[in-house]
């Protein structure tokens, strides 16, 4: 069972993992989903559970066949699914004698460091209770300012929140291939990656499943934000043998993200800032200014800048790319886009000549504390 000193496990399952294709709750996925849970705790694990799931469920017993497109009918889905879907989890585990709680998040509910620092400890609470802790998003009171999005992010976010030791997604694809195996039949699957670049990017595409929101897009940033916290990430088929065993044995499995480097601090705005999907715009920064923000853990100035993409403001979340469009940074903006395209070109010493510019030269665009670097 669970002692002070269990590794912590977090397991993602994904809608069409975990229902019918009807929409139903599988219960038979539960049973042995249930049984694996048991095996891995009494080799020292402990295991919080982050589910979709809800508003299938809802969507099902409400005799819906197409899921809506307006917010009020899927949130009214989740309510009904929410009790069909928490009342499953429970009876499944409690065949192996585990008991299990309902934890419903919002944005709203993470975003500040008191209440991140509460949703912490009640976790953390519930492992002590050898309790296994079932995380969603709260569907039923979400909107769009306080949404993850996916539970894919979310489930990176519970992740760096308890400081586990490994995080898994049990998806309806085997792992992360080297192109899109619905259009490529020869894409290969990609057993570890090491660094997420430019190519592995590209060949993540867009495309989720009908009855989620998520696509390896989304698993991808997870996997990035997850990196910066020193946390690998597994990313596997849920309909494979045992998964969560073989993932806690180490075996070779799907595809395996590493964390390869030394984790950093990442406090509840950083995480927010890497997980976020609502970045305003992106700035293009020069070869120097990357360099400065990689190697020498700089702030971002507004001379480093290149050119900008999009509209923002002071305040949002922008991301930051190198020349060749490399995502390899996010941050908060101390400017808006109209004020940084007017840095561009010229040097400190110029805007710091200039009544009007004199601030772009003496203020970070992007300060070090107010940015999460992937690499």
């Amino acid at each position: 069972m669970e002692t002070a000193s269990s590794k912590v496990m977090v397991v993602k399952i994904g809608s069409s993992t975990v229902t019918c294709p009807d929409g139903s709750v599988n219960r038979d996925y539960l049973a042995g989903l249930a049984r694996q849970v048991a095996c891995v705790r009494e080799r020292g694990w402990a295991v919080v559970i982050v589910s979709s799931g809800a508003i299938a469920c809802g969507l099902s017993r409400l005799g819906i066949e197409k899921r809506p497109c307006d917010l009020p009918s899927l949130q009214a889905a989740a309510s009904v699914g929410q009790p069909l879907f928490s009342a499953a989890y429970d009876e499944a585990f409690a065949q192996e004698g585990i008991a299990t709680s309902l934890v419903l998040l919002t944005r709203r509910d993470t975003a500040d460091r008191t209440s991140y620092l509460h949703a912490r400890d009640t976790l953390r609470r519930l492992i002590d209770f050898q309790v296994v802790p079932i995380v969603n998003e709260n569907d039923t009171v979400s909107v769009e300012q306080i949404k993850f999005g996916d539970n894919d992010t979310l489930g990176a976010l519970v992740a760096c929140l308890l400081g586990a030791d490994l995080c898994v997604i049990l998806s309806d694809v085997e792992g992360f291939y080297d192109a899109n195996p619905a259009t490529h039949p020869d894409a290969r699957l990609v057993s570890r990656i090491e660094r997420i670049d430019a190519k592995v990017l590209a060949a993540a595409g867009d495309a989720g499943s009908s009855k989620g929101t998520g696509g390896m897009v989304t698993k991808l940033r997870a996997a990035r934000a997850l990196s910066v916290a020193g946390i690998p990430l597994v990313i596997c088929s849920g309909a494979a043998a045992d998964p969560i065993v073989a993932a806690a044995r180490g075996d070779s499995m799907g595809t395996l993200f590493s964390a390869v480097h030394l984790p950093h601090e990442i406090t509840p705005r950083k995480l927010w800032i890497a997980l976020g999907d609502s970045s305003k715009g992106a700035v293009v920064v020069d070869d120097g200014a990357k360099r400065a923000l990689i190697e020498r853990g700089s702030s971002l100035l507004c001379v480093g800048v290149a050119c900008v993409e999009g509209r923002f403001s002071h305040g949002d979340v922008v991301d930051i790319k190198d020349r060749s469009g490399y995502l390899f940074a996010r941050g908060h903006v101390s400017f808006d886009s109209d004020e940084v395209e007017l840095a561009i070109g010229r040097t400190r010493e110029e805007l710091a000549a200039n009544r009007l510019l004199k601030a772009l030269a003496v203020k970070e665009l992007v300060h070090r504390d107010e940015l999460v670097v992937f690499e």
